[in-house]
This record gives C-alpha cells, sequence and structure tokens, in this order.
C-alpha cells in the first residue's frame, strides 16, 4: 500500500494521503512528504484462520470496537475525496461498516475504492466468504470502483469469484505493481556484504517472517551441508518473526561464516538487486519484488490459511517466472538441488510471457479520475502502459 501512495503523491498534484494500519512496522520506512498515518491496534491471524488480538490485552470485540472508532474519526475529520480500502469491503470483523454509513450519508461525494490483489484465495473458500459476510452486497451499495491489481490472463476475479454483473462492472484490471529499485545499486550493495567476485549471493526472505522459520531453517540446513566457498548468503527474517523463531535461526547460523542475518531493511529491494538467486515465500509485495528486476526465485509458499500463494505461485511457475517447491515436499536436499541449478545456469535472458507491470499509473488514473468526474465508463489509451515481456534468467 504504501508503494501506491507514493506513486499517487508523484502523480496527483497538492494531494494528501491519511494511512489508517495496524502494521507495526509502518514508522520504520521513509515516509513521503504528504503522507501520515494513524496506528490502529494490530490484529494477527494464525494459521486456522481466526483473527486474535496481537499486542494489547483487551478481547477482540473490545479491539474491534477501537479500531472502528479511530477509523471513523479519521473519516469524520479528515473528511477525505476518495477512500481506498484494502481486501475487505467491510474491513476486518465489520469495522468498517459504521464509516461506510457515516459516509454514504454525511459525505455522499467521498469515492470509495476497494483494491483487491490478484488472488484472494481459493475460489470456493472466497465465494463462501463474500456470500457469508454480504460483501457482494457491501461492493455494490458502497463501493464506486474495484482495482485488481493483477491479470485476468492470469487469475480471472471476477469469473474465478461468481463476481455479480453489478460488481463485476465496477472491476478495474490494473496490473501488477512493479516496485522501484532500490536506494544503493547492485554493485554497491554486493560490495557492502563483501561478496567477492567468484562468489554468488543468495537472498532467503520470508516477507513478514511470521510463518516463515521453516523456510529459513531448512535453507540453513541444506546450506551447512554445501561444501563449496562460493555460496555467500544474506537472510532477513521479517520483522513478524516471533523472538524465539530468530534466536534458533541466528544461533544455527553462526556456525556458517558464508551467512549473514537481519532482522529487517526498508530496502529490501536492493537485496533482491544483489542477489543472483532469491529464495522467498510467495506473498503479493515479494513476488512483485523479485518480478520486477527478472530474478531467478524459488518460491516456498504459504499454504495456511489461504491459499493465496501456493495458487499465486502455481501460476507463476506455469508462466516460467520461478520455480515452485510446495513446503510440504521441500527438504535441505531438493532445496539444494534446485539452488545449485539455479545458479550453476550459465546467464542468459529467457523472455517469459508478457506480465504487465503497469499497475501503479493505472492506478493513479483512475483514482484521479475519480476525483475529477462521477463515476462513469472510462476511456483511456493505456496502450504506453501495454505488457511488455518480462526478461528473467530462469
Amino acid at each position: 500500500m504504501l508503494t501506491i501512495c507514493e506513486h499517487l503523491l508523484s502523480s496527483i498534484p497538492e494531494l494528501s494521503i491519511l494511512v489508517v494500519s495496524g502494521s507495526p512496522m509502518l514508522q520504520s520506512f521513509r515516509l513521503p512528504p504528504r503522507l501520515d498515518y494513524i496506528k490502529i491496534p494490530c490484529l494477527n491471524r494464525g494459521e486456522s484462520g481466526e483473527i486474535s488480538v496481537k499486542y494489547l490485552k483487551t478481547d477482540i470485540s473490545e479491539t474491534i470496537k477501537m479500531r472502528s472508532d479511530l477509523i471513523l474519526m479519521a473519516a469524520i475529520n479528515f473528511k477525505p475525496d476518495a477512500i481506498l480500502v484494502d481486501k475487505k469491503p467491510y474491513g476486518i470483523k465489520n469495522e468498517l461498516v459504521t464509516t461506510l454509513k457515516f459516509l454514504k450519508k454525511q459525505l455522499p461525494q467521498t469515492k470509495l475504492l476497494l483494491l483487491l490483489r490478484d488472488i484472494l484465495d481459493a475460489p470456493e473458500k472466497t465465494i463462501s466468504e463474500w456470500q457469508e459476510h454480504g460483501f457482494y452486497q457491501a461492493v455494490e451499495k458502497f463501493y464506486d470502483q474495484i482495482l485488481v491489481v493483477g491479470m485476468p490472463e492470469v487469475f480471472d476475479i471476477c469469473r474465478e469469484y461468481q463476481f455479480p454483473p453489478a460488481v463485476a462492472q465496477k472491476v478495474r484490471y490494473c496490473g501488477y505493481i512493479r516496485k522501484e529499485p532500490g536506494l544503493k545499486s547492485r554493485e554497491a550493495r554486493r560490495q557492502e556484504l563483501q561478496v567477492q567476485e567468484y562468489e554468488q549471493l543468495v537472498l532467503v526472505t520470508p516477507g513478514g517472517g511470521e510463518d516463515g522459520y521453516h523456510v529459513v531453517d531448512t535453507y540453513l540446513t541444506g546450506v551447512a551441508q554445501q561444501t563449496t566457498k562460493k555460496i555467500r548468503s544474506v537472510i532477513i527474517c521479517g520483522s513478524e518473526m516471533p523472538a524465539e523463531h530468530r534466536e534458533q535461526l541466528y544461533q544455527k547460523a553462526a556456525l556458517n561464516p558464508q551467512v549473514e542475518m537481519l532482522d529487517f531493511t526498508d530496502d529490501l529491494m536492493s537485496y533482491i538487486d544483489a542477489a543472483d538467486v532469491v529464495v522467498c515465500m510467495s506473498g503479493y509485495n515479494t513476488i512483485t519484488e523479485v518480478l520486477s528486476l527478472g530474478k531467478r526465485t524459488i518460491a516456498i509458499p504459504r499454504i495456511k490459511p489461504a491459499s493465496e500463494q501456493l495458487m499465486r505461485a502455481e501460476k507463476m511457475s506455469k508462466l516460467g517466472l520461478l520455480k515452485m517447491i510446495h513446503p510440504c515436499e521441500v527438504t535441505p536436499e531438493n532445496l539444494m538441488d534446485l539452488l545449485l541449478t539455479k545458479l550453476e545456469k550459465t546467464l542468459y535472458c529467457a523472455v517469459a510471457p508478457g506480465l504487465d507491470l503497469g499497475g501503479l499509473p493505472r492506478i493513479s488514473h483512475y483514482i484521479s479520475h475519480l476525483l475529477s468526474n462521477p463515476v462513469t465508463s472510462i476511456e483511456f489509451d493505456f496502450s504506453a502502459l501495454k505488457p511488455k515481456p518480462i526478461v528473467t534468467i530462469q
């Protein structure tokens, strides 16, 4: 979401953005001018999908009420011209209902947009959830548009999730989001990591890291068995990794001088750029980051509580953009076999099927159009943003 905000600020003059988020790490990023944020209490989603309070010693209903009140107060006082809602039309456990009703009655000119990733979950699960929670009706009643940061050629949300016509007509496929290069060049980052010319660098990143222990532990076991001194590894655990898991991994990594461990970075793109191969999970942000740089990638997706990552990794694997190992099948041995194959291949450019990475300019166009015009059929020439083949090294 921060990437979208930065692009909106750079493309729409006089725009100010107020982010309302439960992310515990938002303050760790460099925030652009004209953007501020309100931090609301953080929630946690377990492997079975249940929602719980992450930090506060309050029950879930009290915390949802607190979040709902803070969101409403932000809307009342900020009086936004547009609101971009992430993922769920009613928020988590209906926390947005009061705000949506207020906007409908008191600020009817405010435009409501729903941001959806390329894939939400398995169709049968998503359809059931949207029916049970009234999300189809919520979109029809409250929202002006749905912005999908994906492609129907990869996953057709309207068809797969059985959007009714009144909902489907509000969908705008924007394409995937291209991530900007990091703050440091590939050469500067490799020099900082003391990677020698004869060495190859592997980046391991489990995203936020909350459930990334297995991926990192499997990698550390595998790389410890390698006798070659030509593999350097940098592992970024992620800010959400539990402290006890992080400590165990640091102790294990300390036995291997070719491994460097980091808790977190606000410049992940420069590490991805510096790497020869990336081992990661399959969250939307991570996948778009590696695809933006055309990196050789091994993906080990999360499979609980949602199938989103598994489905995304399978789709991208079929397109030839990465190699996937199912988390139930990954071992130190097969991970290293695939890694060595990736590292040993002579560098060559394999042109993958066109993947549209024009998401940011399209999002800016749709939002600026809504801010200056009533909701109508949009005529816009996107020919300059037409999909271009991604250059990957597989």
